[in-house]
């Protein structure tokens, strides 16, 4: 199926590694013009050389280095992707960090940096990437959630902000219909890839996350990266016109939610 993205102009957050990287690899196959960004030089120096092994990688791609807990960060991660290509049809959100333990625990700091690091940075860069989707005439906003936005699980401060992501899409879903800019989410179960929370936890404890897999994933395996992106490709692409305000999962039915 061609999902009709040639030429369109994509922000992908957090994209070094994992589901970003993933998802910008999905979207510059299918014709996109690709920027990514992340915090450290080295990490996306190595996604920006994968991604030129990809068919027109070389000109398609823009790297920026930016933090985007800061307004000074997305401002430079938007306006150069503006400056390079043109314009903008597609932000996904998917920055994400959350740490701390029990409700006892969990410091005001620990708070703070889980919506600092996670919805304020979604909040900020939609908010910046709105205008000048309208200015096309429409276009996609994914966020990059969690099942564990969608019900309880996994820790604390990760599940609220994921669940603040998911209203915050769906808010924006109905804000912005008029625009003709779609708005969903996408929560990802248990994803394995090198670097990643399930990838160390495999490698301290390879039995305990066997385990883990026959008990709570009915697949019998971990989620791929690209697994995500490919849904996420489709979800800002024309042929998902009618999809706004959805949060899809994407986890092997590993969710026990009915909704």
């Amino acid at each position: 199926m061609d999902l009709q993205l040639t030429d369109k102009v994509a922000i992908v957050t957090g994209s070094s590694k994992g589901l970003g990287f993933s998802t910008a690899a999905a979207l510059l196959e299918e014709g996109c013009n690709i920027t990514i960004c992340a915090r450290g030089e080295v990490g996306l120096a190595d996604a920006m050389s994968k991604l030129r092994q990809i068919p027109g990688g070389d000109e398609r791609v823009l790297a920026v280095q930016a933090d985007l807990a800061t307004d000074k960060g997305v401002a430079d991660v938007v306006l150069r992707t503006v400056d390079t290509f043109g314009g903008l049809d597609i932000l996904v959100n998917n920055v994400g960090l959350g740490r701390g333990g029990d409700i006892v625990a969990t410091t005001d700091e620990e708070w703070f940096e889980a919506f600092d690091q996670t919805l304020f940075p979604a909040v900020r860069a939609s908010r910046m990437a709105v205008p000048h989707l309208r200015r096309r005439g429409g276009g996609a906003i994914v966020m990059i959630a969690s099942i564990w936005g969608r019900e309880s699980g996994g820790r604390m401060t990760y599940n609220a902000v994921k669940a603040a992501e998911i209203s915050l899409a769906k808010s924006m879903a109905q804000q912005l219909a008029k625009d003709n800019i779609r708005v969903n989410s996408v929560a990802p179960g248990s994803i394995r890839f090198p670097g990643g929370s399930w990838d160390r936890r495999v490698q301290e404890d390879p039995a305990a996350m066997e385990e883990f897999v026959r008990r709570e994933i009915p697949f019998g395996r971990f989620g791929r990266p690209e697994e995500v992106g490919a849904v996420v490709a489709f979800l800002v692409s024309p042929r998902a016109s009618w999809i706004s305000g959805a949060s899809v999962t994407v986890d092997g039915c590993q969710s026990r939610s009915l909704i």
